[in-house]
Parts: structure tokens; C-alpha cells; sequence
């Protein structure tokens, strides 16, 4: 073994603790940007039921937090996009089939959901993401799944099962109504993820991101402009706009920035183990913010449903 000596041996090591803090720091920023990406994607919910508390619909409140999102969106695909090909017609397509599907039905579906159920379920009906991506892999690929992945989603979607349970108990049959719509934002954003492979090869993620939420902005527009008066937009309390902005700056554009950066510097496995905390910081903001209960049932369920896609996750990597 060659031993390093002299100042020669000093340069080289100095170069390696450099290294070595350089990616701690790297690992460190990248932990931290998926925290802040995970809460503040988390505080969608909690703007959209402050916003409701002003009596605006469904319709009308994501046209205003698209309206203001849409520059943000256009901006990402052009940076995302400088020097690159330009799609071609088929591109196009299948952007505009995974804006509708990931990005517009997706959040209506759960705006319109949102009405009915707590903000908790809501994100925790929304955390079985990973399980619905496995079943649309089962269903169209035959991907068999591991003894380990069926046990946790048992467990998940018995921890579901339960806060659902509880809150039917406290408000009444409309939960199951918003337990369903959010459910099928849920499978909506599913499709999107098991189809977006391989366009994110090809065109990266961050373009297609840009690309698709542009489409989606676009579509919630035109479903205003076909369902309310033009001059309802402006019969909305001065509460919603700013609520709306901060939803479309805070909780859309910001963590989908920050949780792309956390994958460069962490990789998307420890980036998606770091999303646990969101169920967390909505149950949290919920009783803070909105004055829903915390009960023993919200939190075993909890428990439960961050344990499940554990032990899911795990399992599939196995």
C-alpha cells in the first residue's frame, strides 16, 4: 500500500475531504429541498379548504390558481427547452394526453374531492399513489407483484380504510363522495406516471413538466369559460386570488422545482422516502389551520398508510 506523504500527500488529501464535504453538502441540500418540496406540495390542500371557506366552486378556483400558474409553467418549458429539438406532432400528442390526464383531471378531480372529505384523508388517499402505478404495471405489463409489496398495501389502504371509517362517522355520506373523486385524481395522476417514461426520456423531465402543466392550465380556462359567465370571475372574494396565487406559486411551481432538484442531488428513491413527511404536514396544518380534529384515528391511520408504502416500497426493490 502506497502511503501519501509530504505536501504531495497533503494536496491529495485536502482534495478528498473537499469531495467528501462537497457531497455531504450536495446530500444535505438535496434532503432539504425534498422537505420543502414534500410540505409545500402538502399545503395545497389547506389553501384550497381556506378558499372554499369564501364560497367559491370548484370550477372557479383552479381557473384562478391555473391562470396565475400558466406563465410559471410556459416559463419552466422554455428554460427546460433552449437549444433542444422541437417536438414533433406526435410529441405533442402524447404531451397533451399526459397534461389532461396528470395535471388537469388529476386536480380538478381532487379540488372537486376537497369539498367533502379533510384535508387529511385527502392526502392520505392521494400517499397510495405508488400502489395504483404497481396495479396499472400488473394490469398492462403482467408485473407480478412480491409477497412484501401485498402486504403493504394491505396495511396502506386498511390505514385509509380507517380514517375514512372515522370521518363518515363525523360528517355524514358525502365523505364517501370525496373519498371517491380524490381517489380518481389519484388513479388520473396514476396514468400519467405509468405513461410519462418514456417522454421524459426523450424530452426531460423538467420540459415535460412545463409542457404538460401548460395543457392543463390551459384546459381549466377553457372548461371556465365553458361552464360559468366570464363575469363570475370577478364575483369571488378578495381572499381567493391571494389564496390562489400563493397556491399557484407556494404549493405548485416551488415544489415542482424543489423536488426536481432533490432528485439530481439525491436520486429519486430517497426523494420519494422523503415525501412521507407531506401526510404529516397536512394532518399538522389541518389542526393548526383549518381546526380539524387530530384524533387517535386519524393518527393510527396515518401510521398505518406511511408504514404500507413503506414496506410497498421496499418489497419492490427486493
Amino acid at each position: 500500500m502506497a502511503f501519501k506523504s509530504g505536501a504531495h500527500g497533503r494536496r491529495f488529501l485536502f482534495r478528498d475531504n473537499a469531495a467528501m464535504d462537497n457531497d455531504k453538502g450536495r446530500r444535505a441540500t438535496g434532503l432539504l429541498l425534498a422537505v420543502l418540496g414534500a410540505i409545500a406540495f402538502s399545503g395545497k390542500a389547506i389553501i384550497v379548504k381556506l378558499a372554499y371557506r369564501h364560497g367559491v366552486d370548484a370550477v372557479t378556483l383552479i381557473m384562478y390558481r391555473m391562470l396565475f400558474a400558466l406563465p410559471l409553467f410556459v416559463a419552466m418549458a422554455w428554460w427546460a427547452g433552449r437549444g433542444k429539438p422541437p417536438l414533433t406532432g406526435k410529441d405533442w400528442l402524447g404531451v397533451a394526453g399526459l397534461g389532461f390526464s396528470g395535471y388537469y383531471l388529476a386536480s380538478f378531480l381532487d379540488f372537486a374531492g376537497l369539498q367533502y372529505i379533510s384535508a387529511s384523508l385527502e392526502r392520505l388517499i392521494l400517499y397510495l399513489n405508488p400502489t395504483l402505478v404497481m396495479l396499472f404495471g400488473w394490469f398492462l405489463y403482467r408485473k407480478t407483484f412480491t409477497a412484501m409489496q401485498l402486504a403493504g398495501m394491505a396495511i396502506s389502504y386498511a390505514g385509509v380504510l380507517l380514517v375514512f371509517g372515522h370521518e363518515v362517522g363525523m360528517v355524514g355520506p358525502d365523505t364517501a363522495l370525496g373519498a371517491l373523486l380524490v381517489f380518481a385524481s389519484a388513479v388520473s395522476y396514476a396514468v400519467y406516471l405509468v405513461y410519462s417514461g418514456q417522454m421524459v426520456q426523450r424530452l426531460g423531465s423538467l420540459r415535460l413538466v412545463g409542457l404538460a402543466t401548460t395543457i392543463a392550465c390551459l384546459c381549466c380556462l377553457l372548461q371556465f369559460v365553458v361552464l360559468r359567465p366570464i363575469g363570475s370571475a370577478l364575483d369571488v372574494a378578495p381572499q381567493v386570488i391571494w389564496l390562489s396565487v400563493l397556491n399557484a406559486t407556494l404549493c405548485t411551481a416551488v415544489p415542482v422545482l424543489a423536488v426536481m432538484m432533490a432528485i439530481e442531488r439525491i436520486g429519486p428513491s430517497l426523494a420519494a422516502q422523503t415525501g412521507m413527511i407531506g401526510p404529516l404536514s397536512t394532518i399538522a396544518m389541518g389542526a393548526i389551520l383549518l381546526g380539524e380534529p387530530f384524533t387517535a384515528w386519524i393518527a393510527a391511520g396515518t401510521v398505518l398508510v406511511i408504514a404500507g408504502i413503506f414496506v410497498f416500497t421496499r418489497g419492490g426493490k427486493k
